[in-house]
């Protein structure tokens, strides 16, 4: 009799292995931190017109210039949503998963702020009055928390991380570059339409003490990640590394300094969204291996014909 023939299982989706990624607890922080962006903005800096950097800020200046049907809070949806599946493929589907849905706990914070709840946000701020240093300071002060904790968790509350991962190095930036030139540029759009540079100059110092504080929490914001893995399976883990990330390693070879055991170093770039993922994909292949990890201010390499 011959034997039946047994099927092979089938082998998982990459997009079905990230979504049993996706940490429940890691959406209980998100939603503390959409609550926390959006209190710092419709408090602090929407009721006195400053305006936020980034997307956000450009959806507070796109609220002031349009029909009043035309919200911040729809903006923030409008506008983010399609930068963040333009970036999927890139970052992932936990990580879009992940910022997506706390844009949408922000969106929905800073619509219950300024529509529902009985907050008059109409022309002061209910805690800093007109005091636009005040507002300056603790609207980015606290939305940065906000913006730490989400890339902390896995994702991003603003497009413009996204935008400044996949455009920065091909136009020969840094991603903290970018930011600050986007940002700049809106800062002049805004001091054109409303025909003042008070506000505007203002924002800057909202952008800056915000953009610190996200430095503070997430160490490193707006820079590179070399990693430096030591490894018995360096084969292995490049072909995994390059599938994941879509970029390629280096591999040289080394000699354990006590055991004198033939080792290989895996010299491998990412941006600070992925460090989580690189580590647990090497561990997971390679549970003795040795991953360092430092920053990286820019990368030089030839632009490919």
């Amino acid at each position: 009799m011959k034997k039946a023939k047994t099927k092979a299982p089938k082998k998982e989706s990459k997009l079905l292995r990230e979504w049993k990624e996706l940490k429940p607890l890691n959406f209980l922080f998100l939603i503390l931190a959409g609550v926390i962006n959006g209190f710092g903005v419709s408090i602090f800096l929407f009721p006195v017109k400053l305006y936020d950097s980034g997307v956000s800020g450009l959806s507070m200046l796109l609220d002031q210039v349009t029909p009043p049907s035309l919200t911040l809070s729809l903006f923030l949806i409008l506008l983010n949503v399609p930068i963040f599946l333009f970036g999927l493929r890139r970052q992932g589907l936990c990580f879009t998963v992940y910022s997506l849905f706390a844009i949408a706990v922000y969106s929905l914070t800073s619509h219950l702020i300024q529509h529902v709840l009985p907050i008059d946000v109409n022309f002061v701020s209910p805690l800093a009055g007109t005091d636009l240093l005040l507002c300056a300071v603790f609207g980015g002060l606290i939305s940065g928390v906000g913006s730490g904790m989400t890339i902390h968790f896995g994702g991003a509350i603003d497009g413009i991380d996204v935008l400044s991962v996949v455009f920065a190095k091909k136009l020969g930036l840094s991603i903290g570059s970018f930011v600050m030139i986007f940002n700049t540029l809106l800062y002049i759009v805004c001091g054109i339409v409303i025909q003042s540079w008070i506000l505007p100059l203002y924002s800057i110092v909202t952008y800056y003490v915000g953009s610190r504080t996200v430095d503070f929490i997430v160490e490193g914001f707006d820079r590179s990640m070399c990693a430096m893995i030591v490894t018995t399976r360096a084969e292995a883990v490049t072909a995994a590394l390059s599938e994941s990330f879509k970029a390629g390693g280096t591999i040289v070879n080394a000699i354990g300094g006590y055991s004198k055991d033939e080792k290989q170093i895996i010299y491998f770039i990412v941006n600070h969204f992925q460090i989580n993922r690189l580590k647990k994909l090497v561990l997971e292949l390679d549970a003795d291996a040795f991953i360092s990890l430092q920053n990286v201010t820019d990368i030089v390499k030839k632009p490919m014909a």
